[in-house]
């Protein structure tokens, strides 16, 4: 005979969670992703700024090296005039210049509003120019007003942050091995010898990338600036350093750089303004095509729609700033891509298929 034996004891069902506490969990999860989102993209900005002053610290070092074949002095010593050197001669520049750029500065913003007028009237007389007009109307214009503002905006936010970039530089070339040990800490042993040839690869393009973007930038203004003045076309000087300081960005510099130029052009004659866009297009063309390429010959060779990517996807996320350092970023990207991936690729294909199977 079998008795029944009800204790009151039964198994507890799990409580049902209510509608309300799930759409309270569901924006909870929501709130994190967006605050994770949110630091991610302001670290990111630190990082790139740290990547800033790390080039600065390799143009010192560049600087320090030469100084140092050159001349036999001690590291130090050479370390130390390269670094004071450099801003000693960009505030000597900036001292003996800024009077003549102020003036050519309140030159062109007083200029360009009724430069502008011109060229919408010059514009108006011909068919061509009314369907251009037309297409810039108020939503366009507007539009186009607006996303330039923003980025020059981004702009000299990026140059408020200069001084903390130029710091960076000279605290990572007065103690570099401090930092590069630093992060060979976080290696594992067996893979040091990898990060090693990855910081020194690393290294060399970043060099290459800084002697052929100097290089570009002192030739570009010193061209302009002579082709302008014998063209006769004002605030030549200014016109000259604007081309120059926008050649560090490649593709879009060179086209914004060439707007104002040939906007001012137009205002004296339509050859002249032929005249200077040719201006424009050939030191771009001779600087780009002939002598960059041959000081970058340290620097990886990176397409030029990867270049054009990088660069939208940079400016996307951080303005200025991130356009200007698409570069070496991605020249970053494919060295550490080629050195722990393809490389293994590669490494694993010439491996027997007898010795796999063992």
């Amino acid at each position: 005979m079998h008795m029944n034996i009800d204790c009151g004891l039964r198994p507890e069902t799990p409580k049902e969670t209510s509608y309300s506490q799930k759409v309270w969990l569901t924006a909870a999860i929501v709130v994190l992703i967006i605050a994770v989102l949110l630091i991610a993209r302001v670290v990111f900005n630190v990082l790139l700024m740290a990547l800033a002053g790390c080039l600065i610290a390799t143009y010192f070092h560049g600087l320090g090296d030469l100084l140092e074949r050159k001349t036999g002095l001690k590291r130090r010593i050479c370390m130390f005039i390269s670094i004071v050197g450099s801003i000693s001669l960009l505030v000597t520049l900036l001292w003996f210049m800024g009077a003549k750029i102020q003036v050519q500065v309140a030159e062109l913003s007083n200029s360009l509003p009724g430069t502008i007028n011109t060229v919408k009237d010059k514009l108006g007389e011909t068919p061509i120019g009314q369907k251009v007009l037309g297409y810039f109307s108020d939503n366009n214009s507007k539009q186009l007003f607006d996303t330039a503002r923003q980025f020059f905006s981004t702009s000299f936010g990026a140059l408020g942050n200069l001084y903390i970039i130029l710091f960076l530089g000279i605290f990572f070339t007065a103690e570099p091995s401090l930092y590069k040990n630093g992060i060979l800490l976080l290696v594992p042993p067996d893979r040091k010898e990898v990060a090693k040839r990855i910081m020194d690869r690393i290294s060399f393009s970043l060099k290459g990338w800084i002697k052929g973007t100097l290089l570009a930038v002192a030739l570009i203004t010193i061209m302009l600036a002579i082709g302008l003045s014998v063209i006769g076309i004002p605030v030549a000087l200014i016109l000259a350093l604007i081309a120059g300081m926008l050649k560090i960005i490649p593709n879009f510099g060179s086209m914004v750089a060439m707007i104002p130029g040939v906007l001012l052009a137009l205002t004296v004659s339509t050859n002249t303004a032929i005249g200077v866009a040719l201006l424009y297009i050939v030191s771009q063309t001779i600087v780009s095509n002939i002598i960059t390429p041959v000081i970058q010959k340290k620097m990886i060779s990176i397409p030029p729609a990867l270049t054009l990517i990088s660069q939208l996807i940079m400016a996307a996320l951080s303005g200025a700033l991130g356009i200007i350092l698409a570069v070496p970023l991605l020249s970053m990207v494919i060295i550490f891509t080629d050195e722990l991936y393809v490389k293994k690729i590669n490494k694993a294909q010439l491996i027997p298929a007898s010795e796999l199977d063992k």
